[in-house]
Order: structure tokens, then C-alpha cells, then sequence
């Protein structure tokens, strides 16, 4: 007998955000060959055909409207958010990328007392801060080292600007799994952000031309798949409390795999700024709300964020 039931959706957990990081890797890789944008177009069909039997062989009912409409927005929010998170990664580091995308629960809890009129508390504001000054030191490490190239700069700014989409993409994901199942949000969720992006296609899209490449699309797009649907089936039998901390070794997953793809090293002021960011997620996160949706780097299907 089990005694301890957030075991295995602890593991899942923790086997998923690896999955993700891998998938981030190869994103970056194949990023590098033929650009974001063609990889996110070409992975986001992958997506669709991977997962989109299974919605089928589950009946495939056309949502309703209000969930039909969560679909398109979160689907238009996540595209953007994708393609400016895996640009960055052409120009930062896997580990000093996804340490800086673990602001976005913070901004999260912003943009939330702006739209749904919440009260900011003290723990709030607090977490802010420290989130912020965690940001401030890994961008500070660069520049104390040299001066910021204008490709790192841009680099930086593109995570914070998907991090902020990101923030938005939280609420829209809460939202989303009281209306819909973790498949179905899958399908619509690669399927329309497919179709935003291929409205650039005929400027920018490049096919691949080495089948390395396009494995790299593949497996990502496997990995994304699969790391998507294992969190939804760990965040379904585990309380978040339990499970949200384990997403912060997406950090750790990112620095290995950003060292063993590309020879990547991870600075201290990376590690420091990390440490600074999820201690402020750690204290603004709510101990008692079950209900909360995975939040994990990378761990949609459109885009890891």
C-alpha cells in the first residue's frame, strides 16, 4: 500500500519538467538552424498531429463557446509568448533564460489585482521585490563582466516580454481547465497558435533542409506533448503546495542540458538572481488552493513557457 499518495505525481512531476528542459533544448537547437519562428510553425503542426488523434479517439467534441473562446485567446497569447521566449534563446543561455522567466508567477499575481481587482498584500509586494532585484542580478552579472552585447540586451528583453505573456497565459490556463480536458486544451491550444503563426509563413519561414533539423522540431514537439499531458495527470492527484517547488528544477535541467548541447556554463549571478526570483514565487504562493494549473517553464505545448 501506498502511504504516501503525492509520490508518484511527485515523480511525474519531476520526470516532466526534465522533458520540458530536453524540449527547450531542442528548440534552441533547431532555433539556431532555421530561426524561432520556423521551428515554432513547423513544431506546432507536429503538435497537433501527435495529440489531435487522441482528442479524436476520445470523441472529439467541439467545445462550447465560452470554453471555444478561451482556446482562441490563450492559443493568439501563447503563439506570441512561444516565438519571443525561443528567440531569446538564440541569444542567452538555456539556464540564464529559464531563470528569468520565473518571474512570471509574480507578475502573475499583478496582473491579477489589475484585472480581477485583487488586494496586493504584503507578501505580495514583498515577493515583487525580490523578484525583481533577482532580475536585476543576473542582468547585473553581465554587465559587471563586459558590456551587454546589443544580442544579449535583446536577448533579456525578449524572456521578460514573454514572461509577461506568460503571466497572462496563468490566468487564461485557470480558467481554461474548469471548462475543458487536458487533451482537448491541447489540441486547440497547438492548432490555433499554428495558424497565427503560419500568417508570417510566406515572409519568414524556412524549411528545414538537414534531417537533423528536423528531428529536432520532432522531439521537441514529442516532448512538449508529453510533458504537457503528464503534468495535467500529476496536477489532477497532487495538491499544487506539493508540486509547484519541483518546478523550479527546471533551472537545474536547463543549466545540464545547456552545458551538455552547447557547452553553456551557468554564472554565479544567474544562480544567485534564480534563487532570488523563486524564494519570492515561494512566498506569494498560496499554501492551501488545490486548484491551481501547472505552472511549469516550458510546460505547454505551444511553447515552453
Amino acid at each position: 500500500m501506498n502511504r504516501n499518495p503525492a509520490l508518484y505525481p511527485f515523480l511525474v512531476t519531476l520526470a516532466a519538467i526534465a522533458l520540458l528542459s530536453l524540449m527547450d533544448g531542442f528548440m534552441k537547437s533547431a532555433a539556431l538552424a532555421v530561426g524561432a519562428y520556423s521551428a515554432l510553425v513547423i513544431r506546432s503542426a507536429m503538435s497537433v498531429s501527435l495529440v489531435g488523434p487522441v482528442w479524436a479517439w476520445q470523441g472529439a467534441k467541439w467545445p462550447p463557446r465560452p470554453a471555444l473562446r478561451l482556446h482562441l485567446i490563450r492559443g493568439v497569447i501563447t503563439s506570441f509568448m512561444a516565438l519571443t521566449f525561443f528567440s531569446a534563446l538564440v541569444y542567452l543561455p538555456l539556464a540564464e533564460a529559464i531563470a528569468l522567466s520565473f518571474i512570471s508567477p509574480i507578475l502573475a499575481l499583478a496582473l491579477a489585482a489589475l484585472v480581477l481587482k485583487e488586494t496586493i498584500g504584503g507578501k505580495t509586494m514583498l515577493a515583487a521585490i525580490l523578484g525583481l532585484v533577482g532580475v536585476g542580478v543576473i542582468v547585473g552579472g553581465r554587465i559587471g563582466q563586459e558590456a551587454m552585447s546589443d544580442e544579449a540586451a535583446l536577448g533579456v528583453a525578449l524572456v521578460l516580454f514573454s514572461a509577461m505573456l506568460y503571466a497572462w497565459n496563468l490566468i487564461l490556463q485557470r480558467q481554461q481547465a474548469l471548462v475543458a480536458k487536458p487533451v482537448e486544451i491541447a489540441t486547440f491550444q497547438s492548432a490555433i497558435s499554428g495558424l497565427v503563426l503560419l500568417l508570417g509563413a510566406p515572409f519568414f519561414l524556412i524549411m528545414p533542409s538537414q534531417a537533423a533539423e528536423w528531428r529536432d522540431i520532432f522531439l521537441a514537439a514529442l516532448l512538449g506533448v508529453s510533458g504537457s499531458l503528464m503534468l495535467a495527470w500529476a496536477y489532477a492527484r497532487a495538491e499544487a503546495q506539493v508540486l509547484v517547488p519541483v518546478e523550479y528544477t527546471g533551472f537545474a535541467w536547463a543549466a545540464l542540458f545547456g552545458w551538455l548541447f552547447f557547452g553553456e556554463t551557468v554564472e554565479l549571478a544567474t544562480i544567485a538572481g534564480a534563487l532570488l526570483i523563486i524564494i519570492g514565487c515561494w512566498i506569494a504562493a498560496p499554501r492551501k488552493h488545490t486548484e491551481q494549473a501547472a505552472t511549469g517553464v516550458g510546460a505547454d505545448i505551444t511553447g515552453g513557457p
